[in-house]
């Protein structure tokens, strides 16, 4: 469990950013991001920091070219060093053109800071389900929250399903298991005992296609 959110897999990156994998790992394929931004030594690993500007590069594609985000990336680098300051970050991008960051750095702050609570709200205890992850403080499997949520389910009814938790908790959720997503087979979902869960018929018939 991380205390702080220094360095971060391509999962959690994209989430911070708001952007895809496919995404994160297009910003260091292409060269996008200085080196010092990341590592891919073993695994890849994002820094936080980086988060910001891999949002700026994909949400400014419709006002600025490639080569003119790269090299606001590479200036506002080595100019704002610390977290905070990248929030007051001026770069010009020419004469006629000043960029300013505060709005994206507002957006992956606060999504680094959800993300932080996700984590925190989970805990994996082998006396605990056999160690599979679970709300703190109960035995709920947090992928089974996030499952329901992800597929549109109402909060009221998440809420009659799960009454011993917050409606934030199931953003969480689906914070979480996005983040630090399940390999392999997805494993069935083990509802409270007497649970009882609406499927209209849409949703029915799109979930057995393909038998």
């Amino acid at each position: 469990m991380k205390a702080t959110l220094e360095n971060l897999t391509t999962n959690e990156a994209a989430m911070a950013a708001g952007v895809t994998v496919a995404d994160i790992n297009r910003a260091i394929d292409r060269k996008i991001l200085p080196k010092k931004l990341y590592s891919i030594t073993e695994s890849r690993t994002i820094r936080k920091d980086a988060c910001l500007w891999i949002a700026f590069y994909f949400e400014t594609a419709d006002c600025l070219t490639s080569a003119a985000r790269v090299k606001t990336i590479q200036d506002g680098f080595g100019r704002c060093k610390s977290w905070l300051e990248l929030k007051n970050c001026r770069v010009e991008e020419s004469r006629t053109v000043e960029v300013s960051l505060d709005r994206i750095w507002i957006d992956v702050d606060r999504r680094l800071n959800q993300l932080k609570d996700a984590q925190e709200m989970v805990v994996e205890d082998p006396e605990i389900l056999s160690g599979i992850p679970v709300i703190k403080g109960t035995r709920i499997p947090v992928y089974d929250v996030a499952g329901l949520v992800d597929s549109n389910t109402p909060i009221q009814e998440l809420l009659e399903i799960y009454p011993r938790l917050k409606k934030e908790q199931f953003e969480l959720a689906s914070i979480y298991a996005k983040a630090n997503p399940l390999r392999g087979r997805p494993k069935r979902k083990a509802f409270p005992k007497g649970t009882v869960v609406s499927v209209s018929k849409f949703r029915l018939r799109d979930a057995s296609i393909g038998g």
